[in-house]
């Protein structure tokens, strides 16, 4: 991000050219003692519903900075309906997973209980946050959606069949990324990475059994779970998503 991106903030509230809102503490935090921010300062303020507008600082404080809408700069858009589905990793891999694959336009991330995963539970709320900030940094007008833990078993007897699974073997099985990606009859689609420890075989067998998922191969490298959602979903995007 170059040294002179404008500050962006993911606003829930209705926007409306001309209408003023008060920010949140945290919000208001952010601009005034981590930027720096003064009366008057121009940022902007988006969401999935509204687009974005430029919006013009008027009084400010630590805790609570009222903002005045000016004109609408970008519509609305949404992001690719790709999900990205995975085990919960470690705080800093899961750090990193939630950052880029916002950056990567996923549109719903789904966490899965599996065998070798290494912890069940999520803080949803700090997820939610980073999901945000992730957003304002990489100039995205939505969020993704974050669903509720689920083990896998429960989630793929639950699964729209619509939706195709592409399953990421860590043996090296399955049709390679530009294979699987250019088939264009999955029009919504959904990304499997598995833990650290990889799929058992218990798990692989119940996967490669099932008509709406299709086993894909990341290469001849045993990749880092975080770095094979990366990594999936940018091939996805180049071959499928807006990349094209």
């Amino acid at each position: 991000m170059s040294s002179n991106s404008k500050i962006r903030l993911y606003v829930e509230d209705e926007l409306k050219e001309g209408i003023p809102l008060v920010l949140n503490e945290m919000q208001s935090h952010y601009l005034c003692n981590v930027m720096r921010l003064k009366s008057g300062s121009k940022i902007s303020c988006f969401n999935e519903k509204c687009g974005e507008f430029s919006a013009i600082i008027g009084t400010i404080h630590k805790k609570q900075t009222s903002i005045n809408l000016n004109a609408k700069i970008r519509e609305a858009v949404k992001s690719p309906d790709v999900w990205l589905v995975f085990s919960p990793l470690k705080k800093d891999c899961m750090d990193f997973l939630v950052e880029k694959s916002v950056e990567l336009g996923v549109s719903v991330l789904q966490p899965v209980i599996t065998q070798y995963g290494i912890t069940d539970k999520l803080r949803q709320d700090r997820i939610q946050t980073q999901m945000r900030e992730a957003a304002e940094q990489c100039e995205r007008l939505d969020t993704p959606v974050l669903r509720p833990v689920a083990k896998i078993e429960e989630l793929l007897k639950q699964w729209d069949t619509s939706r195709r699974i592409f399953f990421f073997d860590e043996r090296g099985k399955g049709r390679t990324c530009a294979d699987a990606f250019s088939d264009k009859s999955a029009s919504k689609t959904a990304l499997l990475i598995g833990p650290e420890g990889g799929f058992s075989d218990s798990e692989a067998e119940m996967l490669y059994n099932l008509p709406f998922v299709t086993a894909v191969s990341l290469g001849p490298r045993i990749l880092r779970a975080e770095t094979a959602a990366t990594a999936a979903l940018s091939v996805w995007q180049a071959l499928s998503g807006d990349w094209k």
